[in-house]
């Protein structure tokens, strides 16, 4: 069975879960780790028992790393994802994929081009209840699909966003939609399906930041569907992001990790195991289990060993990058976008 090498660029507090479910994945080994800050990587490679380096590009040259996983600020993900590509690595980045929709483009180019695998962590949808929902949803559980409401209502300080330069910038951070709300948009377009159209407004209302704090979306799904969307980091004292899946003989409701409301026909509410806590982070982004990372990585390194496509694809991840700057542009123009607009 092969051992496949492991390397991580940054050092942040994301960096931690994937550390740790690199730890328990059979057939994985961590063979670096990079970060700017030498005194933050040395003490990780120390600890990890592994080579460790400031300069990324030494560990992308490292003929012992198979797959690197980017896990630094997210305006850098897509510059150094296309370099690990480049240099013949499969690459996990952390979401978002890319800071715009082109930019996620030439990732996925590099990847088909170079015969790599490429994926973005979507955690969240290896949670048992959004597994059961997607069954449900798939099969026409609940009959047509009429109605999905989604929610993210956050809070975080504004020592927050004073913690780095980049946090809360447009280019580097984004804002509600972008870092909060991404993980809920993803689950929103992997369990309904795409978006047609969409008409958006955001805000910054209660914080000193580049990027909004508040983003609200009508959506229109391809299957016929509408949606609202609400994310933002300003609702004090935070709550735990909510989906709701009205369809025409039934209903299911999630919040957190809880299945709150459960009407699907000659189908009883299952027994969930293993499900704790709201997995989100609604007031602190480092609250969230490490397991699904765990489950998410598996799947990578059993994707590559089985020769199949990871089960989240990195399309996906482009698609979710896109509706959010949609929601952008039907805030800047006052109309509605039909992601075909989308710029």
């Amino acid at each position: 069975m092969k051992t496949w090498g492991f390397a991580l660029i940054g050092c942040g507090a994301i960096a931690e879960f994937h550390l740790q479910a690199i730890r328990k994945i059979k057939g994985a080994r961590l063979v670096a780790v990079a970060s700017r800050d030498e005194r933050k990587v040395r003490a990780v490679g120390e600890r990890e028992g592994c080579k460790w380096t400031t300069d990324y590009r030494t560990l992308l040259r490292d003929k012992e790393v198979d797959i690197v996983c980017v896990t630094t600020s997210s305006g850098s993900h897509g510059a150094i994802g296309l370099e690990a590509l480049q240099a013949g690595k499969h690459v996990v980045v952390e979401k978002p994929l890319a800071m715009s929709a082109a930019e996620a483009d030439r990732l996925i180019q590099a990847a088909e081009a170079n015969g790599l695998y490429l994926t973005v962590v979507s955690q969240r949808r290896f949670e048992p209840q959004h597994q059961l929902v997607k069954r449900v949803l798939d099969s026409g559980g609940i009959g047509k699909l009429l109605m999905v409401e989604v929610a993210c209502p956050f809070y975080r300080p504004q020592a927050y966003y004073d913690s780095a330069k980049w946090r809360g910038t447009l280019a580097e951070d984004g804002g509600a939609l972008m870092n909060q709300g991404i993980h809920s948009i993803d689950l929103t377009l992997w369990l309904a399906g795409p978006v047609k159209s969409v008409f958006g407004k955001t805000a910054t209302q209660t914080h000193r930041m580049e990027a909004e704090d508040m983003g609200l979306a009508v959506l229109t799904f391809a299957n016929g569907a509408f949606g609202t969307l609400l994310s933002s980091t300003s609702i004090r004292p935070g709550f735990a992001p909510t989906l709701s899946f009205y369809g025409e003989s039934g209903t299911i409701k999630l919040e957190g990790m809880a299945i709150t409301h459960w009407s699907v026909p000659d189908m009883p509410l299952p027994q969930l195991d293993g499900v704790r806590g709201d997995g989100a982070g609604v007031t602190n982004p480092r609250d969230i289990p490490s397991e699904y990372h765990q489950l998410q990585l598996t799947d990578f390194v059993n994707a590559l060993a089985e020769g199949r496509s990871p089960a989240v694809a990195a399309r996906e991840g482009r698609d979710a990058v896109r509706l959010i700057e949609a929601i952008y542009q039907s805030n800047a123009s006052g109309k509605e976008i039909h992601l075909g607009d989308a710029t």
